[in-house]
């Protein structure tokens, strides 16, 4: 039942308090906060499926949460704890104190923009959560690939073959196989993941559009900042602040918002590294997660629902790589 997770599962849920640490850790060691260049796209996918991984843990937590919390409120707590992982990154990188550490961005309304688009994506996911099923919402939220490719075009001016427009269009054929459309997927609730992938996309694109120079950290702790005064003053009109129902809530709270600001670093570390249609087919591989996790907390996803859906999200994914290194040896 939503809302209610066996001990056992809290017991091994609680241990992944670790993973984002680990995570940061090779982020660290492979990537560089400055001048990163475009066309590390083998780490960047690495990062990217990384960052799919904390945020399916993130939506599992919100989604145990949302009957007593709102997604206002519950966005709120993701944003603040949410900052701790940047600055333990900004605080821990030389370049930036080599630098005389700078807080204030040349680019500082694209940043805040970034924040005001993260507010509106944040708050229709984590409703979305609490109102359909976790793979029908995290499913419907991967579309942000699609979005991702056309606005790449329009706002970063890059250039997509058919090759890869094909490999996206696979990738959603799956994502649709794998949902088979039903009442719960056409719901009016379905609108919401759909304007939440909309406004991720844009939040992923426009992070390439920032100085190379500035720290990932950065950019990061100005668009949780913004995105959480945006959620405060979200939760004061749909009904304020709920009273913390359980104390183990706090812990689950740490937790969701360690697992969102680690998986949006890797995220923004991903999208500054490559091109958003190389990166795009990638995004499909967190669905089949979800639907697996959707199963084993909630029991919500039957196994042949996965298939041959997901075969056709791993095809994508393959053809985008293959064209890739074509191109390269071209």
């Amino acid at each position: 039942m939503v809302g209610e997770l066996p001990q056992a599962v809290q017991s091994i849920s609680l241990q992944w308090l670790g993973f984002p640490i680990s995570f940061l850790v090779i982020t660290l060691l492979t990537t560089h906060h400055g001048g990163m260049k475009t066309d590390r796209t083998l780490t960047a996918v690495l990062l990217l499926l990384c960052a799919l991984t904390l945020f399916d843990a993130m939506g599992l937590i919100i989604k145990y949460l949302s009957p007593r919390y709102g997604a206002a409120e519950l966005s709120a707590y993701r944003n603040t704890f949410g900052l701790i992982p940047s600055l333990i990154i900004l605080y821990g990188s030389r370049d930036w104190h080599a630098k005389g550490r700078i807080w204030k961005l040349r680019q500082w309304r694209l940043a805040l923009s970034r924040g005001v688009i993260l507010t509106f994506a944040q708050f229709s996911f984590y409703l979305s959560l609490g109102l359909l099923t976790f793979a029908t919402a995290s499913t419907i939220t991967y579309a942000n690939s699609l979005f991702a490719v056309a606005l790449a075009t329009v706002l970063l001016g890059e250039k997509v073959g058919w090759i890869r427009w094909g490999a996206v269009v696979l990738g959603f054929i799956g994502v649709v196989w794998i949902v088979r459309p039903g009442s719960d997927t056409f719901s009016p609730a379905a609108l919401l993941p759909l304007g939440a992938a909309v406004c991720y996309a844009m939040v992923g694109v426009t992070a390439r559009m920032m100085d190379d120079n500035v720290p990932t950290p950065l950019i990061n702790l100005y668009s949780s900042i913004v995105a959480l005064l945006g959620a405060v003053i979200l939760a004061f009109i749909t009904g304020d602040f709920s009273p913390l129902d359980r104390a183990t809530d706090i812990l689950w709270l740490i937790a969701m918002g360690g697992f969102g600001g680690s998986a949006v670093l890797l995220l923004i570390m991903a999208y500054r590294m490559a091109e958003q249609s190389n990166l795009a087919p990638f995004n499909y591989f967190g669905i089949p997660l979800a639907f697996l996790l959707g199963w084993i907390f909630f029991d919500e996803a039957p196994w042949n629902e996965l298939f041959p859906g997901a075969l056709l999200i791993l095809a994508s994914g393959l053809l985008i790589v293959w064209r890739e290194r074509r191109l390269k040896r071209a």
